[in-house]
């Protein structure tokens, strides 16, 4: 099969196109003909291979493990394993696989879901990740009808889906991003929002019940301005310039500090499961959550698309189409 291979950590220009052998499934796993795969920056982080903190952590010491990159997927099933019950071959499917960037991959039945019939194999490709975290960000902060949000990095891949995840929970959401992407924040749903360049969300003029910080780089003591007495803040991921950790510092001083505050302190380490993808489905089912592209790619393209993500300027997401 044709597939986009790295060899070692590095920029973009580690990938190139190759032809493999298709994965071999176990038991428990399905073959997808892939039909579209999702760039989100968890995978710019496994081509870097920084924070060098997932080295030790499993991900390859000095080179990838596994060495196809991509892990959102979306397509067709091609095989089962002899332990899978819940998809049939020629089924639509969307979720998180081993090496999407390639025309087979391998997943885990238990990280895949039913592809919504209103969703194309673009959209649902961008899903698995980035909705799955921004899912499970809004439930560790507790999310309910009534509360005034503000979700830090609206536009990107996360905070495209924790808009409107806000919205249908009934929030009142405010989003931070940049001036060119304000558009795309009011039309995700957003009842307003701040433009990062101009104003400060921080200010003292507005206070939130919760805050998704996806941006990753506010003080705590600049959140808790932000936050009513009582409010909670959620700090997704660790995007820093630190290369050892990659950023968990906050986090972690996040969790010390909370004991002793009113406010409510938390991080997140979001966890790859279908049963996150199916609530997804059921929302891009019923029209309140829809997948933003900003641009797609062909598989011969991933290096030039990385370089988009890594340009800062993606409006949602990028997905690879094969």
């Amino acid at each position: 099969m044709r597939a986009i291979v790295q060899d070692s950590y590095g920029t973009a220009d580690v990938l190139r196109s190759a032809q493999i052998e298709r994965p071999q499934i176990a038991d428990n796993e399905v073959l997808v003909r892939v039909h579209a795969a999702g760039l989100d920056r968890g995978t710019w982080h496994l081509m870097t291979g920084t924070p060098y903190l997932m080295r030790i952590m499993g991900f390859g010491f000095r080179g990838p493990k596994n060495r196809v990159p991509g892990v959102d997927v979306a397509g067709t099933v091609a095989a089962v394993g002899s332990a899978v019950t819940r998809f049939g071959v020629g089924d639509e499917v969307f979720g998180m696989s081993r090496g999407s960037f390639a025309e087979y991959a391998a997943a885990r039945e238990d990280k895949l879901a039913h592809k919504p019939a209103n969703a194309s194999f673009e959209q649902a490709a961008t899903v698995g990740i980035s909705g799955g975290t921004a899912l499970q960000a809004l439930r560790a902060g507790r999310v309910s009808a009534g509360q005034r949000v503000l979700i830090i990095g609206a536009s990107g891949g996360v905070g495209s889906y924790a808009v409107q995840l806000a919205k249908a929970a009934g929030a009142e959401v405010t989003g931070v991003c940049s001036t060119n992407k304000m558009d795309l924040v009011t039309g995700l749903g957003a009842d307003r929002v701040v433009d990062y360049t101009r104003d400060d969300f921080a200010d003292g003029a507005h206070h939130y019940d919760l805050i998704i910080d996806i941006a990753g780089n506010s003080p705590l003591s600049r959140l808790r301005r932000a936050l009513t007495p009582t409010g909670t803040a959620v700090i997704v991921g660790g995007e820093s310039k630190g290369n050892i950790t990659g950023g968990i510092g906050r986090q972690l001083r996040a969790l010390i500090l909370t004991p002793f505050i009113g406010q409510r302190l938390t991080g997140l380490a979001s966890k790859e499961r279908a049963t996150d993808s199916e609530v997804l489905a059921q929302h891009i089912g019923a029209g309140t959550v829809t997948p933003s592209i900003d641009r797609t790619y062909p598989l011969d393209q991933v290096s030039t698309a990385m370089r988009h993500l890594e340009g800062g300027t993606v409006k949602g997401k990028i997905a690879i189409t094969i």
